[in-house]
């Protein structure tokens, strides 16, 4: 049996301005066509299918799409979970017509996450298709319960979600020794974060790590975090997104993991091709200039920070310099010495980088909050509604 893991695609994001339509078209034109080559059995996609829970609907058109045609691919088992930016609702619409399809659709923690796969009439493996686990399914809080308590409670309600759908897939399986795979979408203890990702788990510090995840589960299907990476051992990682969803991203080589069940486990960690390049050019003016004129895809998107005493004359011969070279600038960031502002350096920050979470969180300091219970129990309860909207 062999498996692809991919996750994170947040089709239909808007990224500073711009569409990634191209992008997505093209990673998932190319997944249909490593699917047949490398001839995959099960594809599991380990959440963020889309990037809000109201999709544009070209985003919705792409993902349809691509399973129609992956219906008639070789691949007969496809597996979907919901990570914490997809609406509930969007996903699980067309859930009965895409089961008629072979394709499992699991958007909350309250279904059965159970996926066997078969070869014909012979169970070859299990799949425990765990969704993000919103915060209301794991953890139930109590006025009493001290922050410390609340992140407590949250690591064991995941743990025993775990535990529970392993013991299900145990039963199910009948003794028989095949594999037991699951899919998950939080931060792993240890792992590697870029700055496109947020804290789903608002006031929670997660204590899940590959000795909880690997002890059992034969293979872990990670979603959430944008880096392709192993957690510690080699049967427990992350796919990371297809392309860059970040400038932080902007060197990070983009994969998927092929996994081969056989008598024993091996994982190849097959690159996507980049279809855009992300560049981050820092410097003077001088040396911002010269970098921009080196710059030979025209294709490519491209974030300045620029240092410098007089940053609007800087600002405004950097754009004209990229016009006239016909390069795509999306932003310029200035950061200013000390003795040109009198003050510390400031971080410019634009609006298009933030959720509705970091504005919230924004106003709470402005507000001066220090009471940190308070403040983590407010988050928690922004987030929650949050949640809620993005299931209409």
């Amino acid at each position: 049996m062999k498996l692809l893991h991919t996750s994170d695609w947040h089709l239909g994001q808007n990224f500073m301005g711009q569409s990634r339509a191209e992008e997505h078209k093209a990673f998932l034109d190319w997944l249909l066509e490593t699917l047949e080559r490398e001839s995959i059995d099960v594809l599991v996609v380990a959440g963020d299918i889309f990037d809000t829970g109201t999709p544009a609907n070209y985003a919705l058109k792409l993902y349809y799409n691509f399973l129609t045609q992956i219906a008639q691919s070789r691949c007969k088992h496809i597996i979907i979970t919901a990570g914490n930016h997809d609406s509930i609702s969007t996903l699980k619409a067309p859930q009965e017509l895409l089961s008629v399809l072979g394709i499992s659709v699991i958007t909350s923690g309250d279904e059965d996450e159970i996926v066997e796969i078969f070869d014909g009439e012979e169970m070859v493996g299990i799949v425990c298709a765990v969704p993000f686990l919103r915060d209301g399914m794991v953890r139930h809080l109590l006025a009493s319960q001290t922050a410390s308590e609340q992140e407590s409670a949250l690591s064991l309600g995941i743990k025993e979600h775990y535990n529970s759908v392993y013991q299900e897939a145990k039963l199910r399986s009948k003794q028989k020794k095949i594999p037991i795979i699951a899919t998950g979408h939080l931060t792993t203890v240890g792992s590697k974060v870029s700055d496109s990702e947020r804290e789903i788990y608002i006031g929670g510090t997660l204590d899940i790590d590959r000795d909880f995840l690997g002890k059992e589960f034969d293979y872990v299907a990670l979603g959430h975090l944008h880096t392709n990476q192993k957690v510690g051992c080699e049967h427990v990682r992350y796919s990371g997104s297809p392309i860059p969803l970040s400038f932080s991203e902007a060197s990070s080589a983009k994969a998927v993991n092929i996994v081969s069940f056989a008598e024993t486990i091996s994982v190849e960690v097959l690159p996507i091709p980049l279809y855009r390049r992300l560049m981050v050019i820092r410097g003077d003016l001088e040396s911002i200039q010269e970098a921009l004129a080196r710059v030979e895809d025209k294709s490519t998107w491209i974030e300045v920070y620029l240092k410098d005493d007089n940053p609007i004359s800087a600002n405004q011969a950097i754009r004209r310099v990229a016009k006239k070279l016909q390069l795509t600038l999306l932003a310029v960031k200035t950061q200013q010495n000390n003795e040109a502002l009198h003050s510390s350096d400031i971080a410019v920050v634009s609006l298009d980088e933030l959720k509705p979470i970091d504005l919230f969180e924004k106003r709470i300091e402005l507000d001066g909050l220090k009471d940190k219970e308070l403040k983590d129990a407010m988050l928690q309860e922004f987030a929650q509604i949050v949640d809620e909207l993005e299931m209409l």
